[in-house]
């Protein structure tokens, strides 16, 4: 989840100097993506909540669990709202705007109590709309109390390990977020999404269903990823429209311009390898979304050597 600053004053006074002092040597440009960045209030978004509960409601139970677990990825990615500021130039949002957390109740269920909290705490809070607390008690929670990773880890602890808890000897044990801390890659700045699926498919004509007693749990892990794949290009696909769309209706011909490459870039990537600078960062960030919205590791999932990874479109 993003972080936050502590009070109004803090984010009045101190920000403001902060922020002139991170401003120097920025292009104007920076400066003003930098204050929207800064000035936006954390707040939770459910929309991804939303959406993953309402495939787990028709799909759960018919279908393996990384085929489920991928078509959720792939409905979130194609019904998610998009962002695309008018300065921006690599796009693409883990929510609907910025400073904005998605939720992920398959993994920690939050109680009413726990998004009031968020909602009024002064450090590190997210504000929570009324809307999002209605959604949060008549759809969100009914689902997923005791489902959740959470409820099932707490509930198979012992109650020692339990008091240790408690009592606050320990607490964060991925009871609330996906391993992370994992570093992309050079693979796909040489590939495009559609030459994974070639690979994937590949793979899937190799599994050996007489011999290797994994043959079934390794397709259905394939399968999702031939719908992971489907979902990062749709995303894509999503924001070539909508950066056409944009540049229909703008009135400044420097951007318009800027928002018709957009359009192309996304084009291009991530369904092909990029061909340039600005295609291969826009691949990167495709990626990024795409790892740290289908299950939470605290966005850490970094470009590993993107400096060396660059070397070849400077």
């Amino acid at each position: 989840m993003s972080s936050c600053s502590c009070d109004t004053s803090f984010n009045v006074n101190t920000i403001e100097g902060l922020q002139k002092d991170n401003d120097r040597g920025c292009t104007e440009r920076v400066k003003r993506l930098r204050r929207v960045s800064h000035g936006t209030e954390p707040h939770l978004d459910l929309e991804r909540a939303k959406i993953e509960t309402e495939v787990y409601k028709k799909y759960e139970g018919t279908v393996s669990t990384p085929v489920l677990r991928a078509m959720v990825l792939k409905e979130y990615f194609s019904r998610k709202t998009l962002y695309l500021a008018d300065d921006e130039l690599i796009v693409g949002e883990k929510g609907k705007d910025p400073q904005c957390s998605p939720t992920f109740p398959e993994l920690c269920c939050h109680t009413l109590e726990d998004m009031k909290v968020m909602n009024e705490r002064k450090l590190v809070g997210f504000h929570v709309s009324p809307e999002d607390f209605e959604l949060q008690e008549k759809e969100i929670i009914p689902y997923w109390k005791g489902k959740a990773t959470r409820d099932r880890l707490l509930a198979s602890m012992t109650d020692e390990w339990r008091a240790y808890y408690e009592v606050g000897m320990f607490t964060e044990f991925m009871e609330q977020r996906g391993p992370g801390h994992t570093a992309g890659g050079g693979k796909f700045y040489k590939k495009g999404f559609l030459d994974f699926k070639d690979d994937i498919m590949e793979s899937m004509s190799k599994l050996d269903f007489y011999n290797d007693p994994d043959a079934y749990d390794k397709e259905q892990e394939l399968k999702a990823m031939l719908i992971d794949c489907d979902a990062i290009m749709i995303l894509g696909k999503r924001y070539h429209d909508l950066a056409l769309e944009m540049a229909e209706k703008c009135e400044d011909p420097v951007r318009a311009e800027e928002l018709r490459q957009i359009a192309h870039n996304c084009e291009v990537v991530p369904a092909h390898k990029p061909e340039t600078y600005w295609q291969a960062l826009q691949m990167y960030w495709f990626v990024h979304l795409a790892v740290t919205t289908e299950l939470n590791p605290w966005d850490a999932f970094t470009p590993g050597r993107l400096d060396q990874h660059m070397i070849p479109f400077y």
